[in-house]
């Protein structure tokens, strides 16, 4: 397994308040970790929120005792952190009121992905000749189209489909998604934040990661063709190569 991950303020940001993490070893209980976090574009403090949801997350995470599977562990730390963000912004409210961060937490191990995920971040897997989204993004659009009220095309266009229905540290009951998702050596996992999945569609990003090279390399050509294709937010994408090289 070979991980890599980058960030980029984009062309029309003057903050980046997009973080990430990436181990490939062991963290606490967990064989890997990778993690990718949007602070809400617009409110206060975001990025103390996805800084501070990476950072606390990864904390516990090392000094967890495992009772259960991962998706356990995963979804119970992201509650916390959860309510320690949402508590932060009550105590701070003239700084961080309305502060949230997207966030996935991604655990791999016998073929299967396990995660936790919140708002519009994505999470991929990616083989030759195929892409498939296995999150779902928390938007008003998406709502709409999962209800059956608009189509795929539409919800890639309307205007309420960056409008986050559900973020970390905003709501302290929020609903967390929590699941698993096989994934056979040979494939790639792709995290990234809204500002690379905007900017590319999905044949765009699979011709980028099923690309020969080092995984470092493909992850740059992703962030800089989201830039060259307007970089109107923050472009941050973790790829994790489980095609047996970093060089294949």
């Amino acid at each position: 397994m070979y991980a890599f991950g980058l960030t980029d303020t984009g062309r029309r940001r003057n903050q980046n308040q997009d973080a990430f993490f990436i181990s490939t070893q062991r963290t606490g209980p967990l064989p890997n970790l990778f993690i990718m976090a949007d602070g809400m574009g617009g409110h206060k403090a975001g990025d103390v929120a996805s800084q501070q949801a990476v950072a606390r997350f990864c904390s516990y995470v090392t000094a967890a005792q495992l009772s259960g599977n991962y998706i356990d562990l995963l979804l119970g730390t992201a509650q916390r952190v959860n309510q320690e963000l949402y508590d932060m912004a009550r105590e701070n409210p003239e700084e961080m009121h309305g502060m949230g961060t997207t966030f996935i937490a991604c655990v791999i191990e016998d073929g299967r992905a396990d995660v936790v995920h919140v708002g519009d971040s994505r999470a991929y897997i990616i083989k030759p000749g195929e892409i498939k989204q296995i999150t779902h993004d928390h938007t008003y659009a998406e709502e709409l189209f999962r209800a059956g009220q608009i189509t795929a095309e539409e919800a890639r266009i309307h205007p309420k489909r960056h409008h986050l229905t559900r973020v970390l540290g905003f709501d302290p009951h929020v609903k967390l998604d929590g699941f698993f998702h096989s994934i056979e050596k040979g494939a790639s996992l792709l995290l990234c934040s809204d500002g690379l999945h905007d900017m590319l569609d999905d044949p765009a990003i699979m011709a980028i990661v099923n690309q020969e090279g080092y995984v470092e390399h493909r992850t740059q050509i992703l962030v800089d063709e989201a830039n060259a294709r307007g970089g109107v937010d923050n472009i941050s994408a973790v790829l994790i190569d489980l095609r047996g090289g970093s060089d294949s």
